[in-house]
């Protein structure tokens, strides 16, 4: 049974690494998460600038607002302006969304996820590239993993 954990509490100052990212956000949501991920950190307006076809400016606040609610975003002021930041760690949340789409889409199975993504870039990876995953599952199967 996998136990999902939450995001941390809101007023959290720390960015945890032992929690994941929940599946309860908008396409909006998800994208003004991504842009944070992608720079580190924004301003309302920064992310305003990013996002494509961008709401007005006091919508994209009051999204942040609510990500703020829901424990995946918080802010520091740096001196009129706040500064948004995602509280889970990026790695972290790398983790959690490979494992959800592990087994959302692949029954959970490495060896499904791995073969679909040789299916699509096989003819791309170089030889350098495919020495590199072959060294990394034999690594794999000389830990036990």
């Amino acid at each position: 049974m996998t136990q999902e954990l939450l995001p941390p509490k809101v007023g959290s100052n720390e960015i945890s690494d032992t929690h994941t990212m929940s599946y309860d956000l908008s396409r909006r949501e998800r994208q003004i998460i991504d842009i944070l991920y992608a720079n580190g950190k924004a301003t309302a307006a920064e992310v305003q600038n990013a996002l494509p076809e961008p709401p007005s400016y006091s919508a994209v606040r009051a999204m942040l607002r609510i990500l703020e609610e829901k424990g995946h975003v918080r802010h520091e002021q740096d001196g009129p302006r706040y500064v948004y930041l995602p509280t889970v760690g990026r790695d972290n949340a790398k983790r959690s969304a490979l494992h959800h789409m592990l087994k959302t889409f692949f029954d959970g199975s490495a060896e499904q996820a791995i073969s679909a993504l040789l299916d699509e870039s096989s003819q791309k990876l170089s030889d350098a590239e495919l020495d590199r995953l072959a060294r990394l599952i034999d690594q794999a199967r000389n830990t036990g993993a």
